[in-house]
């Protein structure tokens, strides 16, 4: 009769079993802060969304995005192509504006007006999208483009 005894590695007898490393623990990352160029596009993304100011405050679409870039001109030099797009868009809109206020004594200025608010939010939201994946779009019909 040959029995076999328990050992401490095996306490239910026979050969001792393998012994599996623990799982390694992941280690927690490091906190960083988030790049420049996603900070940029942030950034370029709130001056385009910015025009929808004024649908909430009178003239704070015209104001909004000037000191917004105003303000980070200087630490993220990558938005400044996105504020001329918007720059130039306001100067243009308020052409168009008074384009249609004059248009307004043959009744047409109206749908003049609401066209170009319709269009100002659409580019805004698109400007805005295409800003934040890093892409600099122009909004169409701009035809004054006092900034380069």
């Amino acid at each position: 009769m040959n029995e076999e005894t328990p050992t401490p590695e095996d306490p239910q007898g026979g050969a001792p079993a393998a012994a599996t490393p623990p799982p390694p623990t992941p280690e927690p990352e490091p906190a960083t802060p988030p790049s420049k160029d996603k900070e940029t596009n942030q950034w370029a993304m709130f001056i385009h969304l910015s025009l929808l100011a004024g649908w909430v405050l009178p003239l704070a679409g015209l104001i909004v995005p000037i000191v917004l870039w105003q303000i980070k001109k200087d630490e993220l030099p990558g938005i400044e192509p996105h504020a001329h797009v918007v720059l130039n868009w306001i100067i243009t809109s308020l052409v168009y504006g008074l384009i249609c206020f004059i248009l307004m004594f043959v009744v047409i200025g109206v749908f003049g007006f609401f066209v170009l608010a319709i269009l100002t939010v659409i580019y805004a939201i698109v400007g805005g999208i295409k800003a934040n994946s890093g892409e600099l779009w122009e909004y169409p019909g701009t035809i004054i483009k006092i900034f380069k």
